[in-house]
């Protein structure tokens, strides 16, 4: 079954625009450099935080990708918005509907 990356972060002021304009291009490099992500979900949480909930084919593919990332052009790039990351906590689909993928 499929594995949830649970990213929380917070990022500077007045970045939320460059984001999300930045975000496509973020993705897209990272599925090129690690194709067991299956999907991706950005959200902004009441308190003003992000929490970025990624979903993998595999705990494996999630493990490796929190510790290569930042070797990714676009997605370092991406992380300079973030002034405060709350941590990456990996979580295993027990039970989902739709089924992932």
């Amino acid at each position: 079954m499929a594995v949830l990356e649970l990213a929380r972060f917070t990022i500077a002021e007045g970045a939320e625009e460059q984001l999300i304009a930045e975000r496509p291009a973020m993705l897209a490099a990272l599925r090129r450099g690690f194709p067991g992500c299956l999907a991706a979900y950005l959200s902004k949480e009441e308190d003003g935080g992000w929490l970025d909930v990624l979903v993998w084919r595999s705990r494996e593919e999630a493990e490796a990708s929190a510790r290569e990332i930042a070797s990714i052009p676009e997605c370092a790039a991406w992380f300079r918005h973030i002034t405060e990351s709350g941590g990456i906590r990996h979580a295993e689909v027990v039970s989902a509907w739709p089924p992932p993928a």
